[in-house]
């Protein structure tokens, strides 16, 4: 079976030296991957250069990006040569635009013409105590994955940090409704760490509980076989 997974935290330039990027390492999308390749899979594996990769094999192409315009440039190309998405990219809800000191601001009467400006210095100068940093949305490239290939089998992911289980559960309930998804992984920060991953594979009236990073990938597994082509 063709799959694409994504791995790793997209980082938003704000110029030339600086960037704003998450936390994610990657590990939990090099562990799925490993997973697939090892059960046979032929995997596509998009990830950015500083997450966690897997070794070369024949059935594993990886594939680098940076930024979130990047990976929806590469997934528009590829997401309708494959049978499963498994989406575990942590994607920069935002990107920047424009970086000002507070004077600037303070000066405008229309913020909003901050939001169509841009920075022309390869490095945006410090003298500054402080400076304002304008961002705008970014697309939500898991929304348009079914535009792209509305045959796709989608797995997803959600990640909130200290919230109940229920709660958890039904924010997942809700991307998967939103985004035509099969199973949105719906994750806990305070309950990831070293020893535990714990994680449930919420669909539409049923969920599973994962306690590590393998159980979460082998869960996957076993679901991607009871997909039906």
């Amino acid at each position: 079976m063709k799959i694409l997974v994504t791995s790793g935290g997209t980082s938003e330039a704000i110029d030339r030296v600086r960037s704003i990027t998450n936390h994610s390492t990657g590990r939990l999308g090099l562990v799925i991957t490993e997973a697939l390749i090892k059960a046979g899979h032929e995997v596509c594996l998009i990830t950015t250069s500083h997450a966690i990769k897997p070794a070369s094999h024949p059935n594993l192409k990886i594939i680098e990006i940076k930024n979130t315009l990047d990976l929806l440039e590469e997934m528009r190309n590829l997401v309708k040569d494959y049978q499963v998405l498994i989406h575990s990219m942590a994607v920069s809800d935002y990107t920047p635009v424009y970086m000002t000191s507070i004077d600037e601001v303070q000066a405008s009467q229309d913020l909003s013409k901050f939001l169509t400006k841009q920075n022309t210095e390869s490095k945006i100068s410090s003298k500054e105590d402080a400076q304002i940093l304008f961002l705008k949305k970014n697309p939500k490239i898991i929304s348009l994955v079914k535009e792209w290939n509305p045959k796709i089998h989608l797995i997803g992911f959600k990640l909130l940090v200290d919230v109940t289980k229920d709660h958890l559960i039904d924010i997942a309930r809700e991307s998967l409704k939103k985004n035509q998804a099969d199973i949105i992984v719906a994750n806990d920060l305070t309950q990831i760490n070293s020893d535990q991953h714990l994680a449930y594979l919420v669909e539409k009236n049923d969920y599973q509980t994962a306690y590590s990073k393998q159980e979460i990938a082998e869960l996957i597994i076993k679901k991607i076989q009871g997909f039906t082509f």
